[in-house]
């Protein structure tokens, strides 16, 4: 009798899967992100890639927006805050940091425009908030004003790089922006004489200049600007 090859193998014989956990589940959820990119990363694909039902991720996961989020709040750990706490001018090394925060996403794109929605609250996010207050604070910016001015200028970073990441996605865009930089540069000062007396000062700098230049102006704004009364 020949020996066999299969011999079948009990339950209690498998190795036992890793216990869940939050930590986990993200890490998890940021490789999917980064191998198959951020609309694949489903509590159903997230089960399947843990072995286990969706079920048992709600425990810690409420749904996929909140998964997003929290993939969100693990890759604001690349932002450098070290600018906060170095010398220079206070509105540069705020640029700087609004600047490495933006750079995060734009290495995301998918995540990029799921951030306008995604709410993270953990210690990454958290610490991004207050470098950007202090940073206010340093600029004697009044505190009602840079409550406010922190949430413009983090969706001003954010929305920047959700448009690049939309437009890194269609490939008619290219032709449409050629489109609208030919209308602006051959506007007849008859029609349009506005248009026609800045002429290609309209469409000048790179995309980095003109964000850098957006937020100083946000951060000055914020400065001189008083928040309404009741």
């Amino acid at each position: 009798m020949s020996p066999r090859t299969h011999e079948p193998r009990s339950r209690r014989e498998r190795p036992a899967k890793p216990a869940l956990s939050y930590e986990g589940i993200v890490a998890t959820a940021v490789g999917l992100m980064r191998t198959e990119g951020l609309q694949r990363v489903t509590m159903r694909r997230l089960a399947q890639e843990l072995d286990t039902g969706p079920a048992s991720l709600y425990v810690y996961v409420s749904n996929t927006a909140e998964l997003h989020a929290a993939i969100l709040e693990d890759l604001l750990g690349a932002v450098d805050l070290t600018p906060a706490k170095a010398a220079g001018d206070w509105r540069e090394r705020l640029v700087a940091v609004l600047g490495s925060y933006t750079h995060v996403l734009f290495e995301h794109p998918s995540l990029a425009h799921s951030a306008l929605v995604a709410r993270p609250s953990g210690p990454n996010y958290l610490a991004l908030v207050e470098a950007v207050l202090a940073l206010l604070h340093e600029g004697e910016v009044p505190d009602a004003q840079a409550a406010w001015g922190v949430d413009v200028l983090l969706q001003i970073a954010t929305a920047t790089a959700a448009e690049q990441s939309t437009q890194d996605r269609d490939i008619a865009s290219e032709d449409e922006h050629a489109a609208l930089v030919d209308a602006l540069r051959n506007a007849t000062a008859q029609t349009h004489p506005r248009i026609a007396a800045l002429g290609n000062d309209l469409v000048s700098g790179t995309p980095e200049q003109r964000l850098a230049w957006i937020f100083r102006a946000v951060i000055n704004g914020a400065k001189t600007t008083p928040r309404p009364t009741d």
